[in-house]
């Protein structure tokens, strides 16, 4: 640790001290550009025994250094959440002014903290302002909170939105009990770790210093994927009694606290929906025509609304009273489609997983943060399927975009359960096949467009129109059809039947004018109406963080040209492949009659690309962009 550094974090006591000119200016020049930092991010956990259970408070403190003035007006807003499994019992904020005065936050405002995707919650936001802010000031929140239900304690960042000079984790808790840790994200190297055993207690101590601002890139995934953090978690401990209780030792143990959960649903099938169930199944021909009805009617019928208010938001509720109301969240879908599909003799099972915005597994952290999501599984024709009622347009035997490649915990009954893992589908499933066919006219070319979405590609299409109005629609689709450049006008455009969850199509005519270019009895056209991946050229090695890519897919491209009548093609460019180990392309040129076909092939393998291969992607893009200037020439015949 420099010395700086180390002074800092010697004044940032009860009372912080304030840098001096020297040590301003040496962060100044650290972190340059930056108009405020955290000198102290810390949280002490303690853990402790009470009547037989884990009682766990903390106490978490933030001092931020105000650098410029205009940190004023960005940052002076702060703030805090809490609800009711981690309970507020202290909380207090004041500003430590350039010239030493402390000011204290008298304006706390508490309201509900809402969200897009949640209909309702007891989360609690606490915000205030900082007061008398300018360059030089410091200012201090300190919370204290208790964690109702040690399950679900937090994993701790070390990064924030600004730079950290100092971060700090402890948790302190009994000898008897075991504490186990997981360091996830990139440079957990620099995390110093240091155990402490006195009075009974053992302390770990995670620290890190100079931790850069944790700013994402727009395609990267969740912050969780990448950003330093400690994961901890009881894994079991010694009562009063000298009892050795298993806590989250294992997923035998995750799985019996989620058991609980389902205790109380479900005893029977009542008439209501005996009745669906029968009239879905009448005319199916075999189980698996029943379990495509039971889930076509659940994605029409039950409107997904989510709920998170205390322990709703693990127990799902009856799947008589979802039928009954016709809304849910992700567990009274579970609950609704694992129960008529049981009705209708499908064998299902309730089943818990992470989406992919969750860097965790049940193998490797058994912990109710592995997961965030609930859907049902059943087993047909020897493979298992994965239903996710809260996405109308699901194709059914694919799973839902947001849980590919996860974990899912499997209730098979009361006593038993699996841990599979959730496949990817292949990227021939999920195409998008555009193909323009175009006329050379004197006023410009003239051209029809085809746009066929297959698998993902109609699956978030389809989702997208349902919930657009007439002019979201119509500002949502016309970009995906404008090609060639900024004259391009579409004269009009239509939606394919949309029935069809696995693919739709849209059309459209247009018109473009100056693109082609006629010198005296030639013609001179670019084919490539498509420039796709200008300027995506990935800044490595500066960028660290992966890319995320919502599913493996294909992506075609064709532009079919009529010959004029009395022209020959006199020049037809040479295409091109290039593929290495991360991606790469097709380029064809073919004459097929009187028509011209330009054809351009993309493909995509991944769901996330790491840094490591950041220069295969560039080095696709260098043998791609030479060749968005080939021309096509057509001569008049004499």
């Amino acid at each position: 640790m420099s010395r700086l550094f180390y002074i800092l974090l010697l004044a940032i006591g009860a009372l912080p001290a304030l840098p001096s000119e020297g040590q301003t200016r040496s962060i100044e020049s650290k972190f340059p550009g930056e108009q405020e930092v955290m000198l102290e991010h810390s949280v002490h956990y303690v853990i402790t025994l009470k009547d037989g259970q884990p009682l766990v408070k903390s106490e978490e403190k933030q001092q931020l250094l105000y650098l410029s003035a205009q940190a004023n007006s960005r940052m002076s807003r702060f703030g805090f959440s809490h609800s009711g499994f981690h309970q507020l019992e202290q909380y207090s904020a004041y500003t430590l002014t350039a010239d030493a005065k402390k000011i204290k936050v008298t304006n706390f405002k508490t309201t509900d903290s809402k969200s897009n995707s949640i209909f309702y919650d007891d989360v609690k936001e606490t915000t205030f302002d900082f007061p008398a802010l300018a360059p030089g000031a410091i200012g201090t929140l300190e919370t204290t909170m208790l964690d109702k239900d040690p399950h679900l304690l937090s994993p701790f960042f070390f990064s924030w939105a600004v730079p950290v000079i100092h971060s700090q984790l402890k948790i302190t808790f009994p000898k008897d009990m075991q504490i186990r840790y997981l360091l996830k994200g990139n440079d957990t190297a620099r995390i110093r770790f240091t155990l402490e055993t006195r009075h009974g207690e053992t302390t770990y101590t995670f620290q890190a210093d100079s931790v850069a601002a944790g700013r994402p890139y727009d395609d990267a995934p969740d912050i969780r994927w990448y950003a330093a953090h400690v994961v901890f978690y009881i894994e079991k401990y010694v009562d009063e009694h000298g009892t050795t209780i298993p806590y989250l030792s294992s997923p035998d143990d995750l799985f019996h606290l989620y058991l609980g959960y389902l205790k109380d649903i479900n005893k029977e099938t009542g008439p209501e929906l005996q009745h669906i169930v029968d009239s879905l199944c009448k005319n199916a021909p075999d189980p698996e025509g029943k379990a495509r009805n039971i889930y076509a009617w659940v994605q029409q019928n039950i409107k997904y609304i989510a709920f998170e208010q205390g322990m709703e938001g693990f127990v799902p509720r009856d799947a008589n009273l979802v039928c009954t109301r016709k809304f849910g969240d992700c567990k009274d879908m579970s609950s609704i489609l694992t129960l008529m599909l049981r009705t209708a003799g499908i064998p299902a099972w309730y089943t818990w997983i992470g989406t992919r915005s969750l860097p965790y597994t049940y193998t490797e952290t058994p912990l109710p943060l592995v997961d965030n999501h609930m859907i049902s599984t059943i087993r047909l024709n020897d493979r298992y399927i994965f239903l996710d009622g809260t996405d109308p347009f699901c194709i059914f035997g694919m799973p839902s975009t947001g849980i590919q490649d996860k974990q899912a915990l499997v209730a098979m009954d009361d006593s038993t359960y699996k841990i599979l893992t959730v496949p990817i589908p292949a990227k021939e499933m999920n195409r998008l096949i555009d193909t323009t066919t175009i006329d050379l006219t004197a006023g410009g070319l003239k051209g029809h467009i085809c746009i066929d979405h297959y698998g993902y590609y109609s699956n978030i299409l389809q989702d997208l129109l349902i919930y657009s109005n007439e002019k979201e629609i119509d500002q949502l689709l016309k970009p995906r059809f404008r090609r060639g450049s900024d004259k391009f006008n579409l004269d009009s455009f239509r939606i394919g039947d949309r029935g069809d969850h696995a693919h739709i199509r849209l059309t459209g005519d247009f018109t473009l004018q100056d693109y082609a270019r006629q010198i005296g009895s030639e013609w001179y056209i670019n084919m490539n109406l498509f420039k796709s991946y200008l300027h995506e050229e990935i800044d490595y090695p500066k960028r660290t963080m992966p890319i995320e890519f919502p599913f493996y897919g294909q992506r075609i491209y064709v532009v079919i040209l009529n010959i004029p009548a009395g022209y020959e093609v006199t020049y037809l460019p040479p295409g091109k492949t290039y593929h290495n180990a991360v991606w790469g392309f097709t380029m064809n040129y073919e004459k097929r009659g009187r028509q011209l076909i330009f054809t351009q092939e993309f493909d995509n393998d991944h769901l996330l690309l790491q840094p490591s291969q950041f220069a295969d992607w560039n080095k696709v893009l260098e043998n791609l962009f030479p060749l968005y200037h080939s021309t096509v020439s057509l001569q008049k015949n004499p």
